[in-house]
């Protein structure tokens, strides 16, 4: 094991240069990348933006019945041609989404605790390779609990999702779980991030912080930006804009989409700062133009 003593605090993240391995592919990190994985990535960031708009409605797998995903059937329609990927759990996509959609897939296949229980970090692999190629998905998801007590169960779950997906070219999403003990910080997001990465997802999702753009450059693939609990949707907007200026590659707005009141123009407002730049004010007002018309 490496000897920690000694070792100095990371400090130059050189913020004013591009990532150097991009190659010919729109993808960080994802040059040297088979045609199965960039056909899959390519999926899920749009090629003229490099970015992603996500939406996330897996709550239900440790939350239940959640207030705005009460009805799948009825909500996933509505806001299917207004993001480019969703992330979902195999049950909510096989009954409740309709197979015809052409956008990117999300498959969560970690599962665990229910929120009855109050240490929510050891999880298991709930769906194996075989049914999410079954389901033709663009990515497997994974949740991972740096820093807390099931950290090495879920390092060896998403270590053992990626070797499945490296076999029939399947990109692994790493999540980044941060439990009631850790702090939201740079230098925490810094180490999770980077493990993560270290260990060979295509994607990580984590949170927006302070020092974000280093967090990102620390980070050899791409960040998408999750908007954790609900936001009044200004702030949300602010929180997209400022995620995306600090070089996230998408967002993954679950809660300030669906439980807004208005779920498909909110979705919109994100896409225009994801994909067109749209300022923060420029979006709200776009948001605000599109509930009142």
């Amino acid at each position: 094991m490496a000897d920690l003593d000694g070792i100095k605090v990371e400090k130059n993240y050189h913020l004013d240069e591009e990532f150097a391995a991009t190659g010919n592919f729109h993808v960080k990190g994802a040059a040297n990348l088979d045609w199965g994985m960039k056909k899959r990535l390519t999926n899920i960031f749009n090629p003229k933006s490099g970015n992603t708009v996500m939406f996330a409605f897996d709550h239900g797998y440790f939350m239940g019945s959640v207030s705005g995903l009460e009805r799948l059937d009825l909500l996933i329609p509505r806001l299917i041609d207004h993001v480019d990927v969703l992330m979902a759990t195999r049950g909510a996509l096989r009954s409740s989404v309709k197979p015809g959609f052409r956008k990117g897939v999300a498959l969560r296949v970690s599962s665990g605790s229910s929120m009855l229980n109050d240490d929510l970090s050891h999880e298991v692999i709930a769906v194996d390779i075989e049914d999410a190629i079954r389901m033709d998905v663009d990515c497997l998801a994974v949740q991972v609990f740096i820093g807390a007590k099931g950290q090495l169960e879920s390092i060896d779950n998403l270590s053992r999702v990626i070797n499945a997906g490296m076999r029939y070219s399947i990109p692994t999403l790493g999540v980044v779980a941060v439990g009631k003990e850790m702090e939201r910080t740079d230098q925490y997001f810094k180490l999770a991030t980077r493990i993560l990465a270290e260990l060979g997802v295509s994607i990580v999702k984590t949170y927006y912080c302070d020092k974000f753009e280093e967090v990102v450059a620390a980070c050899p693939v791409p960040i998408v930006v999750a908007g954790g609990k609900k936001l009044p949707e200004k702030e949300a907007l602010e929180m997209a804009y400022q995620s995306i200026q600090g070089g996230a590659r998408g967002l993954d707005m679950g809660r300030n989409i669906f439980q807004s009141y208005h779920p498909a123009e909110m979705a919109d407002a994100i896409g225009k700062i994801v994909h067109e730049k749209f300022t923060a004010k420029e979006a709200w007002e776009y948001y605000s133009g599109a509930v009142h018309s």
